[in-house]
């Protein structure tokens, strides 16, 4: 594969510390590190994915052996040991992908081969991609050699999930996290990167690919090529072509949709929507644009287009300005929350389009229970965002879910007074885990009804108080689920803790263990005894009560 063959990411891998996009400060500490021969006995390097990781390490690794020494790292004309680890092929340079080798025999194999001292380069490295997917017994086995590793032998670990590497692990490591890169650095590496492969695109186009690469190098070159492809037919890739080809579509145009909502527009919302859909933007997407604006909208007197930011355009920023200033902030955490909630079961939906049509009119109504900065009531702002006060009897379900969401950011605000509350939601009693059973079943919590029959050990059952004995099979979320519910059902706070005692058989143990005394009876009675004699083989397999006309 010739160079101007490879892909933008592989092409312009930077090779030296001095190439690395955005990391200076880690580049500078890595590089004083090997220059005063203070090194480490592993590296540990966190960050997103495209943000220098794996190239840091090679740069490690070559830094580490090159034979002109780290003061003289090789940029263009490669000695034979930086040369051996760019293609590859270094024999004491071992590259491997955790995400393929897990297990603990994988960890055994690199340290039987690390007993062995480097054949032609000064240090034998481990380079470790993805580390956090080993398992906990490949982890422990690596434990005591990375603590005292051979003089020769260095680690180099590479992650985007810190929070599944054991910390005995991450503190036997130099830890380094590379950070997202700076949207104007990016912006001028790009542009760089456009003038090498002589790339006809503008700004604005560059910019969205910024925005759209969200931090990550590897990301932004994947774009530019793309963008590339198109540039090269002879004219310049200007931003709406670069839009089409991304899938991205104007924050204008959500700005407009949400416009549109508050004024209770169904045609028009529902036409701005249907147009963002045909130009090929997912639902989803959608749905995450939309919450985005809504976040622009709330904190916009906090953002600053101070040339680093390409998120928002002028004309995109004052707009957001306007419509923040005619609303509250409850209002708009209300918002929030609805499509919050929207966003957590379109997944379960086989039709995303006309999900977010529905939310998008269920949206329509929340128009009447949301409050405006404006003092309503004049023929004229009728016209304008007219947002009535709340009507709590006409609310759906989801409505009042989202409300008493909100109610927990600003608990002064009050919906009703808390008698007239009491009065009509007043909270029923539950005295056994039987009726608790019933109960569930009443209001169809098919999964809560389940683990109670099936995985609850009950110790005790008080009023506002339940004593379970651990059971590995009880579902994890079950405890918080039913905590919930009970509160919503009885309208006090009940306390659910796990006992030290075995507690009783769940009931279907119950169930099982009576029908096994009933069979037992049976298979001893004379009737069941006299049916074998006549057919040895016959087995009694259950006994049913006769009905009763």
């Amino acid at each position: 594969m010739t160079s101007n063959s490879k892909v933008l990411a592989l092409k312009y891998r930077p090779q030296t510390f001095d190439q690395l996009v955005g990391q200076k400060v880690i580049s500078q500490s890595i590089y004083n590190s090997i220059k005063n021969n203070k090194i480490p006995n592993a590296y540990m390097f966190l960050g997103i994915r495209g943000s220098g990781k794996t190239s840091t390490a090679r740069i490690v690794a070559k830094a580490l052996n090159c034979e002109n020494g780290v003061e003289n790292l090789c940029k263009k004309d490669f000695c034979q040991s930086c040369k051996s680890i760019i293609e590859g092929n270094n024999i004491d340079i071992l590259e491997i992908d955790a995400a393929s080798k897990t297990s603990v025999d994988d960890v055994r194999e690199l340290i039987e081969f690390s007993r062995y001292k480097p054949s032609t380069a000064k240090y034998k490295i481990f380079i470790c991609d993805e580390v956090h997917m080993f398992s906990k017994s490949a982890f422990a086995a690596l434990l005591k050699t990375l603590e005292e590793p051979p003089p020769y032998l260095k680690f180099i670990f590479a992650s985007t999930d810190v929070k599944k590497i054991p910390v005995t692990i991450i503190s036997r490591c130099q830890r380094y996290d590379l950070s997202r890169v700076n949207s104007n650095e990016l912006f001028n590496y790009l542009d760089k990167i456009k003038g090498y492969e002589k790339g006809n695109i503008s700004d604005d186009a560059i910019k969205l690919i910024v925005k759209l690469s969200e931090g990550s190098v590897r990301d932004s070159l994947s774009l530019l090529d793309r963008a590339m492809l198109v540039a090269n037919e002879g004219k310049e890739l200007d931003l709406k072509t670069a839009q089409k080809i991304f899938g991205y579509f104007e924050k204008s145009i959500i700005i407009e949709l949400i416009q549109f909502i508050l004024e209770g527009n169904e045609v028009k919302t529902l036409e701005v929507y249907r147009k963002i859909y045909k130009s090929g933007v997912e639902p989803k997407v959608f749905l995450n644009e939309y919450l985005e604006t809504l976040y622009y909208i709330k904190n916009i007197d906090f953002i600053n287009l101070d040339g680093t930011n390409f998120d928002l355009n002028d004309q995109e920023f004052e707009r957001i300005k306007s419509l923040s200033n005619k609303l509250e902030n409850k209002n708009l955490l209300l918002l929030w929350q609805f499509t919050l909630n929207n966003l957590e079961k379109i997944d379960i939906i086989k039709n995303q389009h006309q999900f977010i049509e529905m939310f998008l009119i269920r949206s329509l109504y929340l128009k009447n229970i949301l409050n405006s900065k404006n003092k309503p009531e004049t023929s004229s702002s009728k016209k304008d965002l007219e947002l009535n006060h709340p009507k709590i009897k006409n609310i759906t379900q989801q409505q009042k879910e989202t409300i008493d969401q909100l109610k927990n950011v600003e608990q002064e605000e009050k919906i009703t007074p808390k008698t007239e509350v009491k009065n009509k939601f007043e909270g029923i009693e539950i005295k056994s885990l039987e009726e608790l059973i019933n109960f569930s079943e009443e209001k169809k919590e098919l999964k809560i009804k389940y683990e109670l029959e099936n995985n609850l050990r009950l110790v005790s059952f008080k009023n506002g108080k339940i004593e379970i004995s651990f059971n590995s099979n009880l579902d994890k979320s079950f405890v918080k689920e039913l905590s919930t519910k009970l509160l919503e059902w009885t309208k006090k706070r009940w306390i659910i803790a796990f006992s030290k005692e075995n507690g009783l058989p769940t009931l279907k143990e119950k169930k099982n263990n009576l029908k096994k005394n009933i069979l037992k009876r049976g298979s001893e009675s004379k009737f069941s005894k006299d049916i074998k004699t006549l057919f040895p083989d016959a087995e009694l397999l259950n006994i049913e009560e006769e009905s009763k006309s």
